[in-house]
């Protein structure tokens, strides 16, 4: 499982012009699930993601988690993170999950992070998207489940 997380001042997810999602002060986080990826893997993420000392203490140093600030997350699904540009020109997507688990897992994920005390707003899984957010920094992770 893949995540790329970004510190945002603010987050918002539209489908057919509809917003169906949107944040403040938090994390956008784009999720992609691969094929053999299981709940461990969206467990480790999660605490992975809870307990990541990314955003700023009075200090100004990278000190505060997202629940230290009160944050919320965005979480938009992601297949697109799972493609293989190693051959050709077209990324292949055979490492992606299949629709059924991917949105299984996604939910899941969604809801180990709501249990972990983060509040979650999200896209829909398998629509097209528009996505907006102001990059706070800019700070950018990726994390993966298998690392």
């Amino acid at each position: 499982m893949i995540a790329v997380i970004q510190r945002c001042s603010r987050g918002k997810v539209s489908v057919s012009n509809k917003v169906v999602g949107q944040i403040s002060h938090g994390l956008v986080i784009f999720l992609g699930v691969q094929k053999n990826d299981t709940e461990n893997d969206a467990e480790f993420l999660v605490n992975k993601i809870c307990g990541l000392r990314i955003f700023n203490d009075e200090n100004d140093k990278m000190n505060l988690s997202i629940k230290d600030v009160n944050g919320s997350a965005l979480v938009i699904s992601q297949f697109t993170l799972c493609g293989d540009t190693k051959k050709g020109r077209r990324p292949s997507f055979i490492k992606a999950a299949t629709p059924d688990d991917g949105n299984r897992l996604y939910e899941y994920f969604m809801l180990e992070m709501k249990k972990g005390g983060v509040p979650i707003e999200s896209g829909e899984f398998g629509a097209m998207m528009n996505v907006e957010l102001v990059n706070d920094g800019p700070v950018t992770f990726v994390l993966n489940s298998k690392d």
